[in-house]
């Protein structure tokens, strides 16, 4: 005799998380993939430092704060001063 088939399902696929980036683009020079964030959690300071042209910036964070919040900050001042 044979044995009967089970009718549970197989546990569903795992989706994978994606890291988020710690390399953007530059928008003083324009090079992809050239501006890299650096995090200092004791401090709460973000910089974010472009290896072509040398431009850095620098912002306060807390402790949710991400590599894309300090790039989006930086992009936000460039902006402000462009409106000046």
């Amino acid at each position: 005799m044979g044995r009967r088939k089970s009718k549970r399902k197989p546990p569903p696929k795992q989706k994978r998380i994606l890291a988020l980036s710690i390399v953007f683009p530059c928008p003083f020079c324009s090079h992809d993939h050239s501006c890299e964030v650096k995090i200092d959690r004791k401090a709460n300071v973000g910089t974010i430092e472009c290896r072509m042209c040398r431009e850095t910036y620098s912002t306060s964070i807390h402790y949710l704060s991400e590599p894309v919040d300090v790039y989006n900050s930086w992009i936000d001042a460039c902006e402000e001063q462009n409106r000046e």
